[in-house]
């Protein structure tokens, strides 16, 4: 089984650069889904208030029979909580769900309501030793300076939208400055654009005897990006994790890096979307 390299914090935590997410998966489906990927050697495991399945997750740890210490273990804060005592209240409230005493890290999910007071209630979780690690998600470069530059704890991990037709580049020199590890989430960008019958990727996995999934991974792990793709079928989570042996060549990243073009699958920029969050319920 490969061992998953990992990435240091600004903390000297470690953290696994490949990880399983379990976005948009039922109870059954995530627990049945993380069990199959910690068995296939995934040791990180992604969730979040807003994905509905932290006990599931939960259950799937149980399971496992892998001693905590080698799991790392991450959720998220809704914006619904997002106010210095109702952040403290989240984090118990997950970690409840979970089954966990702590966990290795926990984000923001979003950039809105009140982030700054959040991001002071999971500075108290993280002195008190509930929370091994903190950071934030889909903050644009912006947001992510300001917090950076105000908090007493700078955070250490940004998870945001990264996959080849949205690269993140900027964000990534900015992150690397700031100490922050850029963590991507879609990589795979949702299925969007044809991501799996591009003639570039197409070329190059056919060169190394590897699926389009497997080079998009390979060129996360080489860039540095943690990435934390998401399958609920058994033989794709082992695919996706077989991707140590194999190294993509710099004629390769520049291959991948001309597919950049911007592409979201969100817009965070956009205020019916905002109005989209402020309006679900977890």
């Amino acid at each position: 089984m490969s061992e998953v390299p990992t990435v240091k914090l600004n903390n000297d935590k470690e953290m696994p650069i490949l990880g399983f997410g379990v976005f948009q998966m039922s109870n059954g489906e995530a627990e049945e889904s993380v069990l199959n990927a910690i068995k296939a050697g995934y040791r990180s495991i992604d969730t979040a208030t807003s994905y509905g399945n932290e006990e599931a997750v939960g259950r799937a740890i149980a399971k496992s029979g892998v001693p905590r210490e080698e799991l790392f273990i991450t959720s998220k804060l809704w914006i619904a909580d997002a106010s210095e005592e109702k952040a403290k209240v989240a984090v118990q409230r997950s970690l409840d769900k979970l089954g966990l005493d702590y966990l290795d890290l926990y984000l923001l999910h979003q950039p809105f309501g009140d982030a700054f007071g959040a991001w002071r209630g999971l500075e108290t979780m993280y002195d008190e030793g509930k929370l091994k690690a903190i950071g934030i998600s889909n903050f644009n470069n912006v947001q992510t300076y300001d917090l950076h530059y105000n908090a007493r704890i700078k955070p250490m991990v940004n998870q945001i939208e990264t996959h080849p037709f949205n690269q993140q580049n900027e964000a990534h020199k900015l992150f690397a400055e700031l100490g922050i590890v850029h963590e991507g989430w879609a990589p795979f960008a949702e299925g969007a654009h044809d991501i799996f019958k591009n003639e570039v990727l197409g070329g190059i996995a056919e060169k190394y005897s590897k699926s389009i999934g497997q080079v998009i991974l390979r060129w996360n792990v080489q860039r540095g990006v943690v990435a934390i793709p998401k399958s609920v079928k058994e033989e794709r989570i082992k695919e996706n994790f077989d991707v140590f042996d194999f190294e993509l060549t710099d004629e390769d990243m520049q291959s991948i890096a001309n597919l950049d073009a911007g592409l979201k699958t969100v817009d965070h920029t956009d205020p019916e979307f905002l109005k989209y969050l402020y309006n679900r319920t977890v």
